[in-house]
């Protein structure tokens, strides 16, 4: 049997000109009324349908205050829906049946640039190029760099408009704008979409610049050490941690002169077009080792996987092949990929490997982060827990890439990373079927739980699951700060939900407390019925971190 990791290899090697489009996440029963919304992978934390009266698709500023004062007077619930919503979390649904989503799909263009400064970069962006401006600002997202303003994009704003509710003298809708100094800005830059809806960003941008990009693999023997100084060696730098094969990969990323020679590009597997009968051949190959492989049998799978892994995760010198390193590109060419969503539609024949329509990837992404002076002792934990069973590994996370770590710096921003820090994002399997367990999820929750428990990590915003936003908000020095902005902005909480309002700490717990509650990430188990005792998961202590409670199989524990 093939392994899925060679399989996902061949469909990249064998990848179409074309790729069908992810689709649009908001559909609608008649015309633009009777409307779900979801996200890009089809289903969001909770698994729930979120509903919708009607979505209104506003091209201009104009339309969006019109959009946003028809719902205000009606005292109608509103939430922005991106083109791809990419968020996993319930950030895009309005709660209830009756609420509007004002879509951001047509609001597309570039307002204005500086004429006098052609050739300009935006330093730093998400890995991946599928969001909005609006989109990635309300969740705080962010590439990796401690140097100068660091890897978020939120630290790159001098200036944005926001639409807001209004009373009924001023036409219930209103337009503010927030320059450089304003002291809402700290509020809005990094929203969750609470505050109202952004309708222009103003971003200092900087003279266009190439990259140098050297991806070097050793082992763990200084891991614990150069996690707190690796970010301050290289502009860009960030690791990745394979803890089934004992090493870590460094990306040694620099800034250089634009007249260095070089055309490469960011072409990262992942976000590439895939043939989708390869898409969904690999999938039920992963379903059948996660139900019924052995530790071994995933082990073999991951490491014929790694002797048939893409060069440089995809980069390539010229946009077709990797001839070697460095790998020197335009920064915007290096920066971010997504070469998933750009292709001619060719009927669903290739598409991104997690789109809904297929029985292709479906996976949790789960993202946190932890204070860089506390980062050395939360991997030294990390490498204890996969020592103790490094086998568990392989069917705990995906082996295709590990354990990503992004540096992130101390930011303004009210809901901001609050000192410097290191960014770990996992992707792991998750069952179509909920409740189903896989295979060793006990380790992947005693890492989070390790992190935002132990050293007070902070989940990331557009993607974690239920449990981890729990208290949250408790461990933003700022937070009291951005609630009275949004107050202020939208006292009758218009643009607010249950979920927003349950991971603010305004009105409840975004904990589903139920039978597998802890199998889905929606609790953290403190009985047995939280997990699968049907199938021999139960609930118990963290193997490193004694203070985790975990699902864990007999055999493992």
């Amino acid at each position: 049997m093939k392994s899925l990791a060679a399989v996902l290899l061949v469909a990249i090697l064998l990848q179409l000109a074309g790729c069908s489009p992810p689709p649009d996440p908001v559909t609608c029963t008649d015309g633009t009324s009777n409307c779900t919304v979801t996200n890009t992978y089809g289903s969001f934390t909770d698994r729930t349908i979120c509903h919708a009266a009607n979505v209104v698709y506003p091209s201009t500023e104009q339309e969006l205050v019109a959009a946003v004062a028809a719902a205000a007077s009606a005292k109608r619930k509103m939430k922005v829906a991106t083109k791809h919503s990419h968020s996993g979390p319930k950030l895009a649904c309005p709660g209830g049946s009756e609420g509007t989503i004002i879509s951001t799909t047509r609001l597309n263009r570039t307002v204005s640039i500086d004429a006098e400064r052609p050739g300009l970069s935006l330093p730093h962006s998400p890995y991946w190029y599928g969001l909005t401006i609006g989109g990635l600002l309300a969740t705080g997202a962010h590439g990796s760099g401690l140097w100068g303003k660091g890897g978020a994009v939120h630290e790159y704003v001098v200036g944005l408009r926001i639409v807001t509710p209004a009373p009924a003298c001023d036409g219930f809708a209103m337009v503010r704008e927030l320059g450089a100094d304003h002291p809402d800005l700290d509020a809005a830059k990094v929203s969750l979409g609470v505050v109202g809806v952004v309708s222009q960003v103003t971003l200092a941008l900087q003279p266009l610049f190439k990259r140098s990009v050297t991806f070097v693999e050793r082992n763990e023997s200084d891991f614990t050490a150069q996690v707190a100084e690796w970010g301050r060696l290289h502009e860009f730098a960030d690791m990745i941690w394979q803890p089934q094969h004992n090493k870590v990969i460094y990306r040694e990323d620099d800034r250089v002169d634009v007249s260095a020679p070089g055309n490469g590009v960011g072409g990262l597997f992942l976000f590439r077009s895939v043939p989708t009968a390869l898409l969904v051949g690999g999938r039920a190959i992963e379903e059948q080792l996660q139900e019924n492989g052995t530790d071994i049998a995933r082990c073999a799978a991951e490491q014929e996987g790694a002797t048939r892994q893409l060069p440089a995760f995809g980069f390539t010198n010229d946009g077709i092949s990797f001839t070697g390193y460095p790998i020197v590109g335009y920064q915007h060419r290096i920066q971010a990929s997504g070469s998933c969503i750009d292709g001619p539609e060719d009927a669903l024949l290739s598409s991104c490997a997690w789109d809904p329509r297929i029985r292709g990837s479906f996976m949790y992404n789960s993202g946190f982060s932890v204070a860089l002076s506390k980062a050395p002792a939360f991997i030294a934990d990390m490498l204890n827990l996969r020592d103790l069973n490094p086998d568990a590994f392989c069917g705990a996370l995906d082996g295709r890439v590990g354990l990503v770590l992004r540096y992130v710096k101390a930011s303004s921003a009210y809901l901001g990373k609050h000192e410097d820090s290191i960014d770990v994002d996992i992707l792991f399997y998750r069952s179509r079927t909920d409740g189903m367990p896989h295979a060793h999820a006990d380790v992947v929750d005693e890492i989070e739980q390790m992190a935002l428990g132990k050293y007070g990590g902070l989940p990331h915003w557009g993607k974690n699951r239920n449990f981890a936003f729990d208290g949250a908000i408790a461990r933003y020095p700022k937070a009291d700060k951005f609630l009275k902005v949004k107050s202020r902005y939208d006292p009758d909480g218009l643009f607010s939900s249950e979920w927003t309002d349950q991971v603010l700490g305004i009105n409840g717990t975004p904990n589903i407390i139920e039978n597998r509650c802890a199998i889905e990430g929606l609790c953290i188990c403190s009985d047995d019925s939280h997990c699968a005792p049907e199938q021999g998961y139960f609930c118990r202590l963290g193997k490193v971190y004694k203070k985790a409670r975990v699902c864990s199989s007999e055999e493992d524990y």
